[in-house]
């Protein structure tokens, strides 16, 4: 019967939802975890269309790119809750089980705001009719699972050109993003300032040829250029489309997030929230997923950073050598992670040379071998807690990829 039984859709649905809820139940009353993604997988499996089903009649934001997604969705789930009850998953369950998970959670909000996986954007957009689609970044990732990075942009292009509804926010900056955005019937392009990564961006998505990104107005010969922004962000303030100039004074720190705070203000404002009422709320952002945040490891206190790819490390290794502490870089190689390493040489490493560096992590060799061609020097223990028992006193900057991420916030006492 399909969509001429609109009830026994809605019926399904009902108790798709209902069954999932009670298998997350039974996973956090057994002690397995927090249960989300088994509600949102026990839900699909009884309801395919269930995702369609929990986004109906709701104003759904999508976020998605390469680097700055939970953050960002944070950001946006903040600001936006200025308008009233928002659904979110925004810890990172961005595939279609935490989608799924996170709207069951909240059956009575008018808005979703969902962090989602590149690879899965086609699926989430079908599924859930997005007011608005917010492209932050693309770069290599995991290419062994993802692929290469104008394979993505291609991808997401089609998205964007199978959603006419939505309007696209995007990162004005970045080639491959520009690339993506471009066919959307309404786009709103945001400038993110300085300290990008442009390691993926000096060929063309559109032609092959060579583009220059050393300057500002990046443009190829076959006629993609960067846009025009509405938004900007300047030093630590935000140009808004209408001209106002707002210091952003955020809880988080890094240039990143300054472009990140920009990009959710642009997507909001096209949901009817101002500025001014956003930023407040984006403000109270202080600590994402345990990123950002301050933990107790091997009773030292240490900030807890993560990066996953050549562009997240360059944003985290500025981070560290403005804060001058010591650093441990703490790194794994399993499939979450991605298995090829060969992304540690284009990484700027050499940024920390002169700060105390000492390593860890099941790959904690490889990224030795790394730092000294990078005349950097190290000092090295696989073991976590014990390495940063070597390290000397006083706080502590950590950055560590996927898994050595998620295992150090075990480890660690808030």
């Amino acid at each position: 019967m399909g969509s001429r039984d609109p009830g026994g859709k809605r019926r399904r649905t009902l108790a798709a939802t209902k069954l999932g809820k009670g298998a997350a139940w039974l996973s956090r009353t057994a002690g397995l975890g927090e249960g989300g993604i088994i509600g949102g997988r026990v839900a699909m499996a009884l309801d395919r269309d269930v995702l369609s089903g929990l986004a109906s009649g709701r104003t759904v934001v999508l976020v998605t790119g390469t680097n700055g997604k939970t953050t960002t969705t944070s950001m946006v789930t903040r600001a936006l809750s200025a308008a009233g009850p928002v659904a979110s998953n925004s810890t990172g369950a961005n595939m279609p089980d935490g989608h799924v998970a996170a709207l069951m959670a909240r059956p009575e909000a008018r808005y979703a705001v969902l962090e989602v996986d590149e690879m899965h954007l086609d699926i989430a957009a079908e599924q859930t009719k997005p007011a608005v689609i917010l492209l932050l970044n693309l770069s290599r990732d995991q290419i062994d699972r993802v692929g290469e990075v104008r394979t993505v942009a291609a991808r997401l292009r089609q998205v964007v050109v199978d959603s006419p509804q939505a309007v696209v926010v995007a990162n004005a900056d970045d080639p491959m993003v520009v690339f993506a955005a471009e066919p959307a019937q309404r786009v709103v392009w945001v400038s993110v300032g300085g300290g990008r990564w442009t390691g993926d961006a000096t060929s063309c998505p559109k032609c092959g040829e060579r583009i220059d990104v050393s300057v500002e107005r990046w443009a190829c010969a076959c006629g993609l250029r960067r846009p025009e922004p509405a938004w900007a962000v300047r030093d630590q303030t935000v140009i808004t489309d209408s001209g106002r100039e707002l210091a952003l004074q955020l809880n988080l720190p890094g240039q990143v997030n300054y472009g990140n705070a920009a990009l959710a203000m642009a997507a909001v404002a096209q949901l009817g929230v101002v500025p001014e009422a956003a930023l407040p709320r984006i403000r109270e952002v202080s600590e994402v997923a345990g990123r950002y945040g301050d933990l107790v490891i091997g009773g030292r206190k240490v900030r807890l950073l993560l990066a996953k790819n050549p562009a997240g490390w360059h944003e985290m290794l500025q981070l560290v050598r403005a804060s001058g502490r010591p650093v441990m870089l703490v790194v794994n190689a399993r499939e979450a992670d991605g298995f090829d390493l060969s992304w540690l040489w284009d990484v700027p490493f050499e940024q920390l040379a002169g700060l105390q560096v000492v390593v860890a992590g099941e790959r904690a060799a490889d990224m030795a071998v790394r730092l000294r061609y990078a005349r950097v020097d190290v000092t090295m223990n696989p073991d976590p807690v014990e390495a940063v028992r070597m390290t000397p006193p006083g706080d502590l900057d950590v950055i560590a990829n996927y898994t050595a991420f998620r295992m150090l916030r075990v480890k660690g006492e808030a």
